[in-house]
């Protein structure tokens, strides 16, 4: 039986009723020209939105078949983007393509709808799941760390300046400046 295709509008919701994840292989190459241009606009390899029509996605479960079947022998450096289809502003199809469905997008991708990055491994091999909950887990633990710094520095500045409560409003501040200088680059380098 051949699945049936489905239509996501701007209000994309996945099966569940949960916000469907799309995923996208590209080259770094293109996310850092879509990074200075705000929109990414390569429908797959080599071929651009306007030629083909639609911007070639995947569900979670189809990226690895599709990073081995059309990118084995890309020996450029290759990104996964995980869309949030909310986001897009533009249809996302869940369209039949052999006995599977794949999500196309139809336009360009804007790049704050891009949630996620994920660099491929040596070889474009996608890291595991550990992995990658290690490295965000060890960043924000990293930016945990400098925040309590900024807190312990502020503190021992207000106490020098202010001796009744200058501790405890330097290591507020500390606190907050550290937070906000952490949250400042994280939404930069997204």
């Amino acid at each position: 039986m051949t699945p049936q295709p489905k239509i996501y509008k701007a209000q994309a919701t996945g099966w569940m009723g949960s916000i469907m994840e799309i995923f996208h292989i590209a080259t770094l190459a293109d996310w850092s020209k879509a990074t200075k241009t705000g929109r990414y606009s390569t429908s797959t390899l080599g071929r651009t939105l306007k030629q083909e029509g639609f911007i070639h996605a995947s569900r979670r479960d189809q990226v690895q078949g599709v990073l081995r079947r059309y990118y084995g022998a890309v020996s450029e450096p290759l990104i996964i983007l995980k869309i949030n289809p909310e986001l897009l502003g533009c249809e996302v199809k869940e369209e039949v393509v052999g006995k599977e469905t794949y999500p196309h997008i139809y336009g360009p991708i804007p790049v704050a709808a891009v949630t996620q990055v994920t660099a491929l491994k040596a070889g474009n091999r996608v890291p595991g799941v550990l992995e990658l909950w290690l490295g965000d887990a060890f960043k924000r633990m990293g930016w945990a760390v400098f925040a309590m710094f900024m807190a312990l520095g502020g503190a021992r500045l207000g106490a020098a300046r202010i001796p009744e409560w200058g501790a405890a409003i330097g290591a507020i501040g500390g606190l907050a400046l550290g937070a906000l200088l952490a949250w400042l680059v994280v939404r930069r380098k997204h």
